[in-house]
């Protein structure tokens, strides 16, 4: 496995992005597969950390092909608020290290990495987790696998399939797009899943990750790693997940946008399915396409706060 590290310089100066970077590692074969040698026994991970250290724990996941920069206005909100938001950059994406094979990604992998970053290295507990699109898929993963890790769940424009459900024609034709364009454009791409026309040097924001096409295996390797049928090898882990999920009676939240055509109605699924959905005050974030965090980032902290303080 060849690992790549974006030069610091690519991050120097992003608009809005003024937070120190923390890093730690984990190990390349967090999953315990018997990995082949690689460059490195570990991966740099890169998150932010901003508020009190004693704060509750906001932990902000990311998706596809976003980095932590996608909450760089939520976190002061949070911050001010007291909260100890966090926002890794999962591997693959932002200031963290980049396998740079495709077939590097697995979800296996990418669940185990992200376990080893905020339970082993961070040891986060009580967690509010605050989830969009992969983050979803990952950390509703981790919710379903390490229950009492959370205190309450936040999910925005995002889910957890199975390979049970029929996924949109639409779905299959992002996943060969992802996988055969020769230039991925990644913030034109983050751009286009806004309701917002982003300025331009926000999307050299969401490029800066990606010094070349060498850099965007964990970005090409995403979407096919989404289960589109039963027998997909993350298929039997998610449907596992999902049983924890459906006796989880801890507050949980939905924060879907209005304007989002890819999980359109996920939210629907998730408040029947989930206990500890039942009886909260959903939100429906208008304005914001499926990167809300753009369009609508602060009212999306707002709603996390309100969230959080009328549950203690």
């Amino acid at each position: 496995m060849r690992i790549l590290r974006t030069p610091d310089d690519r991050f120097a100066d992003l608009p809005g992005y003024g937070f120190a970077p923390h890093y730690l590692e984990v190990p390349v074969d967090a999953a315990g597969e018997g990995l082949a040698a690689a460059d490195a026994a570990t991966l740099r991970v890169h998150y932010l950390e901003e508020g009190p250290g004693d704060g509750d724990v906001v932990l902000l996941l990311h998706g596809e092909p976003s980095w932590s920069y996608l909450y760089r206005t939520m976190i002061p909100v949070l911050a001010a608020a007291g909260l100890r938001a966090v926002a890794p950059d999962l591997v693959g994406f932002g200031r963290s290290d980049k396998p740079a094979a495709v077939e590097d990604y697995t979800y296996a992998r990418h669940v185990a990495w992200l376990r080893a970053t905020v339970f082993d290295a961070l040891d986060l507990r009580d967690v509010t987790l605050v989830a969009q699109d992969w983050g979803s898929l990952l950390g509703l993963r981790l919710v379903g696998e390490h229950p009492e890790r959370f205190a309450r769940v936040v999910i925005a424009n995002g889910g957890m399939p199975t390979g049970d459900q029929r996924m949109p024609e639409a779905f299959a034709a992002w996943t060969a797009f992802a996988r055969d364009v020769p230039e991925l454009p990644v913030g034109q791409i983050v751009n286009g899943g806004s309701a917002t026309d982003l300025p331009p040097e926000v999307v050299a924001a969401y490029d800066a990750p990606f010094p070349d096409e060498s850099y965007k295996a964990g970005a090409r390797a995403f979407p096919a790693l989404v289960p589109n049928r039963p027998d997909d090898p993350a298929s039997e882990a998610n449907r596992a997940a999902w049983q924890q999920l459906m006796r989880f009676d801890k507050p949980f939240l939905t924060a879907f946008s209005d304007g989002d055509p890819i999980t359109r109605g996920g939210e629907a699924v998730l408040q029947k399915l989930v206990p500890g959905a039942a009886g909260q005050r959903h939100v429906t974030i208008e304005g914001g396409g499926h990167f809300l965090q753009e369009d609508k980032g602060p009212e999306l902290a707002e709603a996390v706060l309100e969230f959080v303080a009328a549950i203690r």
